[in-house]
């Protein structure tokens, strides 16, 4: 218990207040508001702008933490785009799943070109859960197969990597990007990159552990979550 403390030193408000406030928000669609009305029901009275601070300092912290826990994804990639406002703009928003729906890699871009396809790519690939694609299913936009062709001839990615653009197969992903939109529109949209990128990383390990990424937590016991989460942050503080 020591250790966590030390990760928390210098709050007003204990570990487990924290970290009951950060996972609830990064898995419901709720406002900060309503978690500030929540926790004022628990008899902790903290403001919405704390609460959303907390969210900011720990979604990427506890995302680190969980990610070498991951079981590995296999080789069949989905890829999509859809789009979130940020700062008032609305900016493409790439993701990755497995045949199996399993969370690959997400990224942020104002622009959908090929050099952004291929950001997208080099992200994904880094991941240590990812295992390299044999077969990348993606929309008809034509800048991922610039992108991958273009990674080919570099050997960033396999020369047998097959690209295809066939719509049925994607919906595993598209469906999946309602989850994410469910859980921003609360918070109407993110005041910066930085922001978007920190909280989303939060939405994304939290959707991981509830499709069954980690193998350590079972995927709806909301218990051994906990356990799980507090004992990672206390391990490496």
């Amino acid at each position: 218990m020591d250790k966590i403390k030390n990760e928390f030193r210098g709050r007003h408000f204990t570990a487990d207040v924290i970290l009951w406030a950060v996972r609830w928000y990064l898995q419901f669609p709720i406002s900060y508001r309503d978690l500030e009305r929540m926790l004022a029901d628990r008899a902790v009275s903290v403001d919405h702008t704390t609460v959303a601070r907390w969210t900011q300092r720990y979604a990427p912290e506890i995302e680190k933490r969980v990610t070498p826990h991951l079981r590995m994804t296999n080789g069949s990639w989905r890829v999509d785009e859809t789009h979130i406002k940020v700062k008032g703009r609305w900016t493409h928003f790439y993701r990755a799943v497995d045949s199996c729906g399993q969370t690959i890699d997400f990224l942020l871009s104002a622009r959908r070109d090929a050099a952004a396809a291929r950001r997208f790519f080099l992200k994904a690939l880094t991941q240590q859960h990812a295992v390299r694609p044999r077969t990348i299913t993606v929309d008809k936009n034509p800048a991922y197969r610039s992108a991958s062709k273009s990674m080919k001839k570099s050997g960033e990615l396999s020369r047998f990597a097959r690209l295809r653009q066939i719509k049925y197969l994607n919906n595993i992903v598209e469906q999946d990007h309602r989850r994410i939109k469910r859980l921003v529109r609360p918070g109407l949209g993110f005041k910066s990159k930085r922001t978007a990128r920190r909280i989303i990383a939060g939405y994304e390990i939290f959707a991981m552990i509830r499709k069954d990424q980690v193998p350590a937590i079972p995927a709806n016991d909301m218990g051994a979550q906990r356990t799980f989460i507090a004992s990672l942050l206390a391990v490496a503080a």
